[in-house]
């Protein structure tokens, strides 16, 4: 087929793009933010209007038949020309006035950000701020975002990072939590209580032990993709999670577990597209950003 002589609909190559990318449609719906069913509709609508299969199951996850292959490489060709545009308008942009997106993960986007907003509203009016929650890192690149906040420094050369600081891991419960588990005073004491587990991969665990928990799966009878929730169950005291500092220390209903136990560390940078910067108004949200978060 020639691909070069169909009309596509951008939302729906959008859906193919990060369906075939995530591999599934939960995950690509949650990359996305978007209900399972409302992705489904948009790929399937994407088939009809093509009249071909792109996607085949394979148990849970999907596979790109030869015309689902063929046309990725078009696809990813209109999402980076799509972006280029974008940021090229938005850097010829001088005005202090229009749209910023932010991206934050769920805790930042959250507790973080928002007092940060006000005070940037107060003093830019002419702003407006769409706050873009993910836990995944947001494709810069394709303008899912102009500013992110991430734990981890970026490597595509057309991005361009700050570092703000380091900021620290801990472990929190409620007293009760700590009570019924015996008011552990050592990191092995921990061995027989729950946590919270954030990371199907095993990160989690690895991390932990490398403070001389001495933890096992059977420690993490909870699992989520959601700080939020994470958070929750453990202010609700069904378990012990791990969060900010930042954010931890400022919850009235849980307390440090081990206040003495070495933190697990890591970086918060501040990313935007290399591009944008010469946009008076994505510059001056950055620089605020950079500036703020440093406290």
């Amino acid at each position: 087929m020639d691909w070069r002589a169909v009309k596509f609909d951008w939302n729906k190559a959008r859906a193919f793009l990060v369906t075939a990318e995530e591999g599934s449609l939960s995950a690509a719906a949650r990359a996305l933010g978007m209900a399972q069913p409302t992705l489904g509709r948009q790929v399937d609508g994407l088939e009809q209007e093509l009249g071909v299969v792109l996607f085949e199951r394979v148990g849970r996850g999907l596979t790109l038949t030869p015309s689902g292959l063929e046309l990725l490489d078009h696809v990813r060709d209109m999402g980076d020309a799509a972006g280029r545009v974008s940021l090229t308008a938005l850097g010829q942009s001088q005005a202090l006035e229009g749209t910023i997106s932010i991206s934050a993960s769920e805790t930042y986007a959250t507790v973080l950000l928002p007092p940060l907003v006000a005070k940037l509203r107060q003093q830019e009016p002419g702003i407006h701020v769409e706050i873009v929650v993910a836990n995944h890192a947001s494709d810069l690149l394709r303008r899912e975002a102009d500013i992110a906040i991430r734990n981890f420094r970026p490597t595509e050369p057309d991005l361009i990072a700050k570092k703000i600081g380091m900021a620290d891991a801990i472990l929190y419960a409620t007293p009760q939590y700590i009570e019924k588990i015996g008011a552990p005073t050592t990191p092995y004491a921990l061995r027989n209580a729950d946590f919270v587990n954030m990371d199907r991969t095993g990160g989690m665990l690895k991390g932990l032990n490398s403070l001389g928990l001495g933890l096992t799966e059977a420690n993490f009878p909870l699992l989520t993709e959601s700080y939020l929730v994470m958070w929750e169950l453990v202010k609700q005291g069904a378990a012990i999670g791990i969060l900010d500092a930042h954010i931890g220390d400022a919850e009235p209903k849980v307390q440090r577990v081990l206040p003495d136990l070495e933190p697990l560390t890591f970086p918060i940078w501040l990313v935007s597209h290399r591009e944008v910067t010469t946009s008076r108004r994505i510059r001056r949200v950055f620089d605020f950003l950079a500036e703020e978060l440093k406290r």
